[in-house]
């Protein structure tokens, strides 16, 4: 696995994602990352799922410094209040008295941004949470966090895949030796259909997903957070260290970039182009 050294801190450049995923059919489908090699677990509040994470992790056996876990704070427990307790919540789902990861999930108009980040700072500082960052930020809003409120950010979470230009917040957050955390990054399975990245997989005897994934992760301080429930291709996604994409491979996947996005609620911000 390659890992990411950043902030003094050790990530797993390949994570498993949790999203929309029930209880049941999430701690099914943690266990079963776990025992095919993945070492970094991500979810989030307003997932529903955090026990299911944390009883699929106390189950495998693993001693938790093994696996690097990140969870994300929901918008609506963003006061200062409501943030403390809401980690609290958080870990007892977990069973566990640290996460090595916390983010805030999105930024929120209502809730001044320094407060926000405040709250971080704090929890951090108490040792239940090991690492803070954020996630759907833009560069205005990193460069405010950073540069006004000196908040030491490990990643920014962010959609990011072939299809999606990222290249001004990449920029940005290398400038800041912080991270990019790629969701999202199959496309929501528009990847695994591409005839581009098809074509690319068929040269290295591998799938467009694995393509995608070798694509982001080679990228220098790029993480991704792929999901699957399905044993075979959480396995395969895995498998990304046997093959190199050439410069040709890099020049068709630079090709396939474009502003269209496929989450984008109505609280979302107001996205940076390229």
């Amino acid at each position: 696995m390659k890992i990411i050294e950043s902030k003094g801190a050790r990530v797993p450049a390949l994570g498993f994602g949790t999203a929309r995923l029930d209880d049941e059919t999430c701690a099914r489908a943690v266990a079963q990352a776990l025992e095919a090699g993945y070492r970094h677990i991500d979810t989030a509040q307003g997932y529903g799922n955090e026990a299911a994470v944390g009883r699929a992790v106390a189950e495998s056996g693993m001693d938790r410094s093994e696996i690097f876990l990140t969870t994300k704070i929901s918008r609506a427990n963003l006061g200062r209040r409501d943030f403390r307790d809401s980690v609290a919540r958080s870990l007892d789902a977990f069973r566990t008295d640290y996460v090595d990861l916390f983010l805030a999930h999105w930024p929120v108009a209502k809730t001044p941004r320094s407060v926000v980040l405040d709250a971080l700072a704090e929890i951090r500082s108490t040792g239940r949470v090991r690492l803070i960052g954020v996630s759907n930020y833009t560069v205005s809003q990193l460069r405010e966090a950073v540069e006004t409120f000196g908040a030491d950010l490990l990643t920014n979470q962010v959609e990011y895949h072939p299809f999606l230009n990222q290249r001004r917040l990449l920029d940005f957050a290398r400038s800041q030796g912080m991270t990019l955390t790629a969701y999202c990054p199959l496309a929501k399975g528009e990847a695994a259909r591409n005839a581009t990245l098809r074509r690319i997989g068929a040269k290295h005897g591998k799938t467009a997903a694995q393509v995608t994934l070798r694509w982001l992760i080679d990228q220098d301080g790029v993480i991704a957070i792929p999901q699957s429930t399905d044993p075979g291709r959480v396995a395969e996604n895995l498998h990304l260290f046997d093959f190199t994409l050439d410069a040709q491979d890099l020049a068709a996947i630079a090709a396939l970039a474009s502003e269209r996005r496929l989450v984008d609620p109505a609280w979302s911000p107001d996205w940076d182009s390229a």
